[in-house]
């Protein structure tokens, strides 16, 4: 299974260009596509999706044009989706709301769907508050929920956007181990702006901003490529910051006064000590205006 997204663009009402270009070759396993708010990542899942025309270009899912009406109809049968913002009905279980998903899924069969919706609800750690009403859930829960909903029908495209935002850190390490588990031979999408929750899941990722791609390839190829480009520096005081064309990653103040982690084209003054770039640094890195 394969995903290859050709020159892909999208112009909005007004003149606003949310994709311009995007060229991406995603293989199975877990493929993060990592972005700020703004960069184009949820416009790109809606038209993978199947929610959104592009304004040109090309989305080849398997051996599906996913853009034709024929295409569109046999990827959304491969697909699990998982928007941002997952409506449910509040006075539902998780069973209730399962099953019902799974009708409008095809799941006709009475037998095979609850027990495809007890299997599920069970991969989620559900299984014990399945009865109780959505709107009694918290906002992790939900999103598990949502996954549930999302792997109904076995798919072979799933797209998961945003699902960690607002989670506490319990949650939302729960959730990425629950998608660490989910790749294989199926393609999972991971959209998000949290860099950790890419360096935790995925082997391979894509950069955008602006609604370009700014770089794809592997986790390996990505710090390589910032690798010269960060430094750290201690100062007595947190108020002598690294001076030059630098980005600030972190500032950690300690007895002999601050650390600063900077990522920048050259060393930022005598002292500073070259170090091992990590993805967080890789993503500072790409999202500088260069």
């Amino acid at each position: 299974m394969r995903v290859i997204v050709s020159g892909l663009r999208k112009t909005y009402r007004g003149g606003v260009h949310a994709l311009n270009g995007v060229t991406l070759d995603i293989p199975s396993g877990m493929f993060g596509l990592l972005g700020p708010n703004g960069a184009g990542k949820t416009t790109l899942m809606r038209i993978l999706a199947g929610i959104l025309r592009p304004s040109g270009g090309s989305v080849q899912v398997g051996a599906f044009d996913a853009l034709s009406g024929k295409g569109q109809l046999a990827v959304k049968r491969l697909l699990g989706y998982l928007p941002q913002e997952l409506g449910v009905y509040p006075d539902l279980s998780a069973r209730e709301f399962l099953d019902y998903i799974a009708l409008l899924k095809g799941l006709d069969d009475r037998q095979a769907r609850r027990q495809r919706v007890d299997t599920l609800l069970e991969l989620v750690a559900l299984s014990d508050v399945a009865s109780r009403k959505l709107k009694t859930y918290s906002g992790g829960m939900k999103r598990r929920v949502g996954i549930a909903q999302a792997l109904l029908n076995d798919p072979q495209l799933l797209i998961v956007d945003e699902p960690t935002a607002g989670l506490d850190p319990e949650e939302r390490i729960r959730f990425r181990n629950l998608l660490a588990d989910l790749g294989g031979n199926r393609v999972v999408i991971l959209s998000t702006h949290i860099v950790e929750d890419v360096a935790q899941t995925c082997q391979r990722v894509a950069i955008m901003k602006s609604g370009r791609v700014l770089f794809q390839g592997t986790v390996g190829q990505l710090t390589q490529a910032t690798r010269g480009h960060v430094w750290t520096l201690t100062t007595p005081h947190v108020s002598m910051r690294p001076q030059g064309d630098l980005a600030v990653v972190s500032t950690i103040q300690t007895g002999a006064g601050a650390q600063f982690r900077v990522v920048g084209d050259m060393a930022p003054q005598a002292g500073a000590r070259l170090v091992e770039p990590t993805l967080e640094d890789s993503y500072v890195w790409f999202m500088r205006e260069r």
